[in-house]
């Protein structure tokens, strides 16, 4: 059995993950995206600001554009596993920082490293119900990291014409081929540094609620 995982691994580290790249990519440009809201964020960085683009995992396939759209790298914290290692491979060509950790694994140091690029590169993703859920739970560290950064929060709704959608913890999509969708950036959430435990919690609820209500009135300009 390790002996099977070995190869697995092997095979996804050296033999896969450039072609995977190439046909994610191919594929990604079939897509046809717009984004909406975006001045928020733009303005914002320029005058000098920081931002954590927040989002679904279930919707992570939209986050294939971001790095090319907003001109820049930025920084994501992606799982210490061996398939991290060839997650964190691929998305890095695509134009993301990899920064290695999760709540289980890494993680404290992983968001320190995350605090220290916003100073160079001004915004991070996070995925705020990763790596393993529960689906749509924002999880503490996304108003840590805000804290810590001094970094406005960015819900960011990822939308699908027409999708597929795989029989995972999280239900994750992918647009279909010649589809549309669109990437919607909501006002920005500025988290105070000073919360107590109650607040810390009404804050994080305060934000998971929007972010169902922002996806299910974003899902239904498709089905009207």
């Amino acid at each position: 059995m390790k002996f099977r995982k070995e190869i697995k691994y092997y095979v996804l580290k050296y033999l896969i993950k450039y072609p995977a790249y190439f046909l994610l990519n191919l594929y990604a440009n079939t897509v046809n995206v717009t984004l909406e809201n975006e001045e928020g964020v733009t303005n914002y960085l320029n005058e000098g600001g920081r931002v954590i683009l927040a989002s679904w995992h279930q919707r992570f396939f939209g986050g294939f554009y971001l790095p090319r759209m907003f001109n820049r790298p930025i920084s994501i914290m992606i799982s210490k596993s061996r398939d991290g290692d060839f997650i964190a491979d691929v998305v890095g060509r695509i134009g993301w920082r990899p920064v290695r950790g999760s709540g289980s694994r890494g993680g404290k140091k992983a968001l320190k490293i995350l605090i220290e690029d916003m100073k160079n590169y001004q915004l991070v993703g996070h995925i705020v119900d990763g790596p393993t859920g529960p689906p749509r739970v924002i999880k503490p560290g996304l108003i840590s990291l805000a804290q810590h950064a001094h970094a406005a929060v960015c819900p960011t709704f990822v939308h699908y014409e027409r999708s597929w959608t795989f029989n995972s913890w999280d239900r994750f999509m992918v647009p279909k081929p010649f589809s549309s969708a669109v990437i919607r950036f909501g006002q920005l959430v500025f988290i105070p540094s000073d919360l107590g435990s109650d607040e810390f919690e009404n804050v994080r609820l305060c934000i998971e609620q929007g972010f169902v209500k922002g996806y299910e009135a974003g899902d239904r300009r498709w089905s009207a």
